[in-house]
């Protein structure tokens, strides 16, 4: 049997590059954003799709070659090769039954070397209960793990599709079925998950028990039906990498269907979701099966292993810089992209190395303070993201409109251009590297789930007996220059290097309980938090309460977070610090450690449902409990009355004031004292989700004019009083600044002229009823107060615009169902212009009910 060291998991990642179709990927910017010359097709050192497996498809297989290495036909997950109305369908057709025979071929032999590995599963299960076992019970579930599973759902799959290709004509539909099949993906991840045991615990056995060794080394599996050949011989191990081998197999099967199915068959939208499913599945799982394909032979002859790479952000000289890091088996490298003349091979450019033996991670009192890093203004970022959206509508509008190419070019490279500054400038969290000569190396980083990742995986391989060494010029010329083959991560995540019909993400509310979690050794206090991504890096959204000494914490807590084109969240499980000692001095805060982490694709079809969601994250042995379901934007703009209007949500503002016989609603006042005694030095006030359960808590409170409402008020979450805040907004049956003025609001901000401006922003205030307008000021007094905390709760004035603009001032449903067309888009053009309509008012000098009312003759007066 081969050394699993030699072996290593089979290679899927190529799938990267099969399926990218972008305009403007890392190769023609240089690591400071900078414009490279573009590289012609045939110089370009792209490595073409090579086919080393005897199921690929032969159409696929063949990229690059025969008018396919021009670079400008790249696969597209949905992008048939011709248009819609040149295409032949009764060619179509017969390719689409000709992909699917060869498949079914394949699919039978899948199922017979699946069986194959059962056969002798049974009687070494039989034998576990002897008192002569060949194998250990637990042996057995170790290395076919899974197989059962998997064998059944292709016998099902396959028996639901070969009737329907013998009976071959333009009706027949069977998207349902790669769709279904796709959705149990999960079985295949357990088993990738459990793939290099199952093999480490085969070769031991075979090696130690000699009737196993015999077995293993000659399986014999079943010939197809019309083969001259009943049965081959295969070993075990080759058996046990097929079902790695079929995902790449079937996942590039839904591509050449698609690019043969018309895009108004029924089949279309079912292939193009189980597509979609089966990429995202390879790209969560890619890391971890590509070992072969990233390996490269030092001088000496040994083998050095890419193990892990990525774009990062360092900080080099006092500047931000994009790296491309790279982490190999015994040392870690950080490179950029050289400029290259036109016709000339792209290379990387080594900046530094350390070998992993000399890489430390100093402890915190060791840690020396970090070098200044001049962090761009919250209100930078958000005018940037706002732009981007702008851009993306521009380019959604131009497809539509079926514009020129050129127009269009210029367009992505110019959010290309916006979405990079952006990558550059917003990651903040630091993660540093010491060399023990004392030489030192920062990156900023969007996630504390990434930094986690980075470290763990470097402390990993540092558990091995690693010896330092130092790289000649030429062996270090020799092995920057193999990077660019050996890279995993081709594109910077951003829309620019995305597929045109690549899903654009979920934009809306995802609405998040954290249940409990399982798993842990000893008593710890113990919290988590959540991450989604957005604009192609990772923000927290929302964390939970400390559970304080336990081993299986109970949280139940409920969060709604927002969501800006998010297609993942991720999960951290931490164990609270109180050692006031342990401080970090890059950032001044106690570190907590990370006892575990994991994520889950957000699937529009899963959690876009009325009901809850429910899913397990598995992070080192620990397992978090958690449930999901997703409001879209336009159903989060329906404003429901309350049909007791003797409470206060969802009750006309006006009606509440005068009941209360006050100016500004109860609600309102003691929220804002209550965030104003004790949470405006809170991280993230207004922006951090509070906890759904005690929102509502108080909610229900304040409805029934509960008496202790004081007492809750003190005891509760900062956070979760702050959401009640927001939540009271929004629930009113009109917006604060009315569904009736909204749209002289959208006007007045687009106003040119600073006078006009003015005039027309301060008599739109005039002409709001006058508690709607008492209770706007009060709040804007509060925010302001708020954003002078700015150094201590990182809520600028632009940030409280954005979590409030949306909130006060928005289309009424009516006016909104005209603009949802784009809808996926939550910066869409209508938000970015209630942010700004309250920003004016946050950035204005103070604006009192009294002067407002002395000029109001005045202004609306007729000139």
């Amino acid at each position: 049997m081969e050394p699993l060291s030699q072996r290593g998991l089979p290679r899927l990642s190529w799938i990267d590059t099969l399926y990218s179709n972008f305009n403007y990927g890392t190769e023609d910017y240089d690591a400071e954003g900078n414009e490279e010359p573009k590289v012609p097709s045939g110089g370009s050192e792209t490595m073409p799709y090579i086919d080393e497996s005897p199921t690929m498809s032969p159409q696929l297989s063949a990229r690059g070659q025969e008018g396919g290495g021009d670079g400008n036909n790249s696969l597209s997950p949905t992008a048939p090769d011709e248009p819609d109305g040149e295409r032949d369908p009764g060619k179509s057709l017969e390719m689409r039954k000709l992909v699917l025979s060869d498949f079914l071929a394949s699919e039978e032999i899948y199922i017979n070397q699946l069986e194959a590995l059962l056969l002798p599963m049974k009687p070494l299960k039989a034998t576990a209960t002897t008192s002569q076992p060949v194998l250990t019970t637990q042996q057995i579930e170790t290395i076919f793990y899974k197989i059962q599973d998997l064998f059944e759902i292709h016998k099902e799959f396959y028996d639901s599709l070969y009737p329907k290709v013998q009976n071959w004509d333009s009706s027949v539909i069977l998207g349902h079925l790669f769709q279904k099949l796709a959705s149990q993906l999960g079985v295949y991840k357990a088993f990738v998950d459990n793939y290099k045991t199952a093999l480490e615990t085969a070769e031991k056995c075979s090696q130690s028990n000699n009737q196993f060794q015999k077995i293993s080394e000659e399986l014999k599996v079943k010939g197809p039906k019309d083969s001259k050949e009943s049965h081959t011989s295969v070993t075990m191990e080759a058996l046990l990498y097929k079902p790695i081998d079929r995902v790449t197999r079937s996942t590039l099967v839904l591509h050449d269907l698609l690019k043969h199915t018309p895009s108004d068959h029924p089949d279309y939208p079912l292939l193009q979701d189980a597509l979609r499913i089966s990429q995202n599945f390879l790209s969560s799982i890619n890391e971890d099966i590509d070992p072969r394909r990233t390996a490269v032979t030092t001088p000496k002859g040994e083998t050095r292993q890419l193990v892990k790479d990525g774009f990062l952000v360092e900080m080099a000289e006092g500047t931000r810089k994009l790296r491309h890091v790279f982490l190999f088996t015994d040392m870690l490298l950080c490179a950029k992209l050289k400029k290259t003349a036109v016709g000339k091979h792209q290379q990387y450019d080594c900046k530094w190395y350390v070998p992993l033996a000399e890489l430390v991670f100093p402890s915190l009192e060791e840690l020396d303070p970090c070098p200044h890093v001049h962090a761009m203004p919250d209100h930078d970022l958000e005018d940037m993201k706002m732009k981007i959206s702008t851009m993306k509508n521009e380019v959604q509008k131009e497809k539509a409109n079926k514009g020129q190419s050129r127009a269009m070019e210029r367009l992505k490279k110019k959010m290309f251009d916006n979405e990079f500054w952006l990558l550059l400038n917003s990651p903040s969290i630091p993660f540093r590297i010491h060399h023990r000569n004392g030489k030192s190396y920062l990156f900023l980083l969007s996630s504390d789930y990434e930094r986690a990742e980075w470290r763990e995986a470097i402390q990993k391989l540092q558990k091995k007996d690693l010896q330092t060494f130092v790289l000649s010029s030429v062996e270090l010329q020799v092995l920057t220059g193999s990077c660019f083959k050996l890279r995993t991560v081709h594109n910077l995540p951003v829309t620019s290097n995305k597929d045109d019909d690549e899903p654009p993400g979920m934009y809306g509310f995802l609405h998040v309980i954290v249940h409990s979690a399982k798993g842990f050794k000893q008593s710890a206090n113990l919290y988590c938090t959540l991450e989604v991504d957005s604009f192609g890096y990772f923000v927290s959204k929302a964390k939970t309460r400390v559970f304080r000494d336990t081993t299986e914490p109970q949280w139940n807590e409920e969060f709604e977070i927002e969501l800006e084109g998010s297609q993942c969240l991720r999960i951290l499980c931490y164990e609270k610090c109180y050692d006031k000692t342990k401080l970090n001095k890059d950032d001044n805060e106690i570190v907590d450690r990370i006892v575990g982490k994991g994520q889950v694709q957000l699937d529009p079809q899963t959690v876009q449902t009325k009901n809850w969601h429910m899913d397990v994250i598995e992070m080192n042995g620990i397992k978090v409990e958690f449930s999901m379901k997703f409001t879209s934007r336009d159903m989060s703009l329906k404003r429901t009355p309350s049909k007791k209007q003797t409470g206060v949500f969802g009750v006309k503002i006006s009606v509440v004031t005068k009941r209360e016989r006050s100016k500004v609603p109860y609600i309102v006042r003691q929220c804002v004292e209550e965030v104003e005694k004790r949470g405006i030095d809170e991280v993230g006030i207004y922006r951090i989700s509070g906890v759904a359960t005690d929102i509502q808590a108080l909610k229900a409170a304040f409805d029934s004019n509960n008496k202790d409402i004081l007492v809750m008020l003190s005891d509760m979450d900062i956070n979760a009083i702050a959401g009640t805040l927001k939540l009271y907004f929004r629930e009113l049956p009109e917006p604060l600044l009315t569904d009736r003025l909204y749209p002289a609001f959208m006007q007045g901000i687009a106003l040119s002229d600073p006078s006009a401006k003015e005039n027309c922003m301060m008599h739109l205030l005039r002409s709001l009823p006058d508690p709607n307008l008492i209770t706007f000021l009060f709040l804007l007094e509060h925010l302001k107060r708020v954003a002078e905390k700015e150094p201590v709760n990182k809520m600028s004035l632009h940030n409280l615009a954005t979590v409030f603009g949306p909130t006060l001032l928005r289309p009424s449903e009516v006016e909104s169902k005209g603009n949802l067309s784009l809808a996926s888009d939550i910066w869409s053009h209508d938000v970015m212009a209630q942010v700004q309509v309250l920003l004016y008012y946050l950035q204005h000098s103070p604006i009192t009910f009294a002067e407002l009312k002395r000029n109001t003759l005045y202004f609306s007066t007729d000139v």
